[in-house]
């Protein structure tokens, strides 16, 4: 999801997964341990840190040896699956391959809702012109690359107006510590020039726990970036569940229980972080400031060759995966893997005796085939404006019965007095 929601998501595996997820937690005072806890990242992370009193230790793993795309349910109820990107700049390669292709296979097994995060784009300075137009673009390459609204909701947030109530109640639940150790605020607060920040920034995960919890989501695919805001809807998720839910909720005239469900992580063995075209080191991002560093999914062929034949490389012999020193190396041989539908070792004996001479020219013959398709699509789509209401309308109507039904728990559980 610019950043994507949670979704720089998965390569998706035909084989059985291992998810794995456990939490443990000890305090000496305040709420209960299970509750207290401070977000942690999600694959074998484990974090010591004090508050008030308590002492918070957090373990969540999530192994990668196996893919890790849950297995759908046998029964007629599917498992449901959220994940939205961002309408700001143009969709990359990143966000192609990190998300969106992988929601094609995942639309055929699960309850999909994909939608475009427009409010997640206002919290850094945007364009107010473009917005709206952006907004209907990024949904057309959603169907462009293949998601079908037959199978799947696609709609816009900010039409759902139950995201922003939500936000609002969960902020109440919020520890502001929390939001403090997000990384990506602290990173993005320097960069866009500390005080002179607004809010928004800082309270954005609270958004994007309202995105998740609001559909009662049982899997979100998530990226190496977004794994620290997961762990926070997860705590979040618990947190609610026991100041609100249960008998306190019951005797509210409620049912009880839990309040939302706590989602499990989906994180891909590879492809969910494509790094930068000018340097291995950093994500392949909307906000960099040379168009050089991305693919673009609309990008022309000669653009598309030109960034190829001009991105960063280096002078060793032979091609190969997994070198710490030869980063660029290992990510245009993982996109061409991804790009190509072959495996890892396939790409490695093909490519292992090349010289960079013949392998860009192989790269680029392979996006260009595989990105073609996807534009020609785009163009139809973009044509037909009442097709592109039509399926945004469609999907919200749905959206919308889901996340009222959570919303008037929320409100019911937390005191209010009924509508």
């Amino acid at each position: 999801m610019g950043r994507a929601l949670l979704s720089h998501f998965l390569i998706v595996s035909n084989s059985s997964p291992r998810l794995v997820s456990s939490l443990k937690c000890r305090s000496r005072g305040g709420l209960p341990s299970k509750y207290c806890k401070t977000p942690g990242l999600i694959r074998q992370n484990r974090n010591l840190a004090t508050h008030n009193g308590c002492v918070f230790r957090c373990y969540c793993n999530v192994s990668l040896s196996e893919p890790t795309a849950p297995v759908a349910s046998s029964s007629s109820v599917k498992k449901r699956i959220v994940s939205g990107v961002q309408p700001t700049g143009s969709i990359h390669l990143g966000n192609y391959l990190g998300a969106i292709k992988n929601w094609i296979a995942l639309q055929n097994s699960y309850e999909t809702l994909f939608f475009i995060v427009d409010l997640h784009a206002i919290t850094l300075p945007y364009d107010t012109q473009q917005l709206s137009k952006a907004t209907r673009e990024t949904a057309a390459i959603y169907l462009a690359c293949g998601i079908d609204n037959s199978k799947a909701s696609v709609f816009v947030q900010s039409h759902v107006r139950a995201h922003v109530e939500l936000m609002w109640l969960l902020s109440s639940a919020t520890p502001i510590g929390w939001l403090n150790k997000m990384i990506q605020f602290k990173e993005k607060s320097l960069k866009a020039g500390g005080e002179n920040v607004g809010v928004a920034l800082l309270t954005y995960p609270v958004l994007m726990a309202s995105d998740i919890l609001l559909y009662q989501s049982d899997f979100v695919p998530v990226g190496e970036d977004q794994k620290q805001h997961l762990e926070l809807t997860r705590e979040l998720a618990e947190r609610v569940n026991y100041l609100y839910g249960g008998r306190k909720w019951k005797k509210l005239g409620g049912q009880g229980g839990a309040i939302f469900k706590v989602p499990e992580p989906l994180i891909p063995p590879v492809g969910a972080r494509v790094m930068s075209l000018t340097d291995g080191l950093s994500k392949m991002s909307k906000s960099a400031p040379s168009d050089q560093s991305r693919i673009n999914l609309l990008d022309p062929k000669d653009v598309i060759a030109n960034k190829i034949k001009r991105c960063k490389t280096d002078s060793s012999a032979g091609l190969e995966f997994d070198n710490l020193e030869r980063p660029e190396c290992n990510n245009l041989l993982s996109i061409y893997q991804v790009i190509s539908g072959k495996t890892k070792g396939e790409v490695a004996e093909e490519c292992q005796n090349m010289n960079w001479g013949t392998f860009k020219p192989l790269l680029t013959d392979a996006l260009i085939e595989h990105l073609h398709p996807i534009q020609v699509r785009y163009e139809e789509i973009m044509s037909d404006s009442a097709y592109l209401d039509k399926v945004l309308a469609d999907g919200v109507a749905k959206a919308a019965d889901i996340a009222d039904a959570t919303l008037n728990n929320v409100y019911q559980a937390m005191g209010f007095l009924r509508r």
